[in-house]
């Protein structure tokens, strides 16, 4: 790998930097979308059909969430953000809230955040700790059976794409750490950075269906690989 140290960077997360916290992914072959039809649970669809039943799949994700911490990935991250001169972006497409407690600031949660309740009604979005149901008040509008999960599903646009899009096109260095690759339009970022004449790096436990579409690529445990990586970039 090119060791001239980057200017801007751009970091795009996904499920594998979460699973040594013990955050479960979705599509590994014992994950998430193995066990239940995301159809029913992931779906603007499901939820008309059945909001009790998404209330009831996300509460248990978000209950799920107690006494997970950040692992060595995050806060390699977080680090990262800290002692880089340069511009910076984190873009996550996990639902999780482990960047933030490892102290990540410029960060995008592109596919929402479970710890979050939107208002279909009014378009309110603010933190909600507890269980949701029908029976939820808007904290806004005061409107019950509106309050959903603040998660991007099937079918919907993930948030801050311009931004996203703005950062890619004036990176150096795009790298993609714990993401399958197969998802657009994050699976675009790749494209979206070359073109830009940006270098690309895959971090992730193994090679994925894209790795070869990357300039380089390092293979192993997030919580290793992530903090070695990280030094090397401060150091140059």
């Amino acid at each position: 790998m090119n060791k001239s140290r980057p200017s801007s960077i751009v970091v795009l997360t996904g499920a594998g930097i979460s699973a040594e916290s013990g955050v479960d992914t979705f599509r590994d072959k014992d994950g998430i979308w193995s066990k239940v039809d995301f159809r029913e649970v992931a779906t603007p669809e499901g939820f008309a059909a059945d909001p009790h039943k998404v209330h009831a799949f996300y509460n248990q994700r978000r209950a799920g969430l107690k006494g997970i911490e950040p692992n060595a990935a995050h806060f390699a991250l977080a680090r990262l953000e800290r002692a880089f001169g340069g511009a910076f972006l984190l873009v996550t497409q996990n639902i999780d809230h482990l960047h933030e407690r490892a102290g990540s600031q410029g960060l995008i949660h592109m596919h929402g955040e479970l710890a979050n309740a939107l208002c279909g009604n009014c378009g309110d979005r603010r933190q909600w700790e507890g269980d949701l149901s029908t029976d939820s008040p808007c904290p806004a509008c005061h409107a019950n059976g509106y309050l959903r999960p603040d998660v991007v599903w099937f079918g919907e646009m993930p948030y801050q794409m311009e931004r996203i899009y703005a950062a890619l096109a004036g990176c150096d260095l795009f790298v993609a750490i714990g993401t399958s690759g197969t998802v657009y339009p994050a699976a675009g970022f790749i494209e979206e950075a070359r073109a830009a004449g940006a270098r690309t790096l895959e971090l992730n436990l193994e090679p994925t269906e894209g790795t070869n579409r990357f300039s380089d690529a390092i293979h192993g445990k997030a919580t290793e690989i992530v903090p070695e990586w990280v030094e090397r970039v401060l150091v140059d």
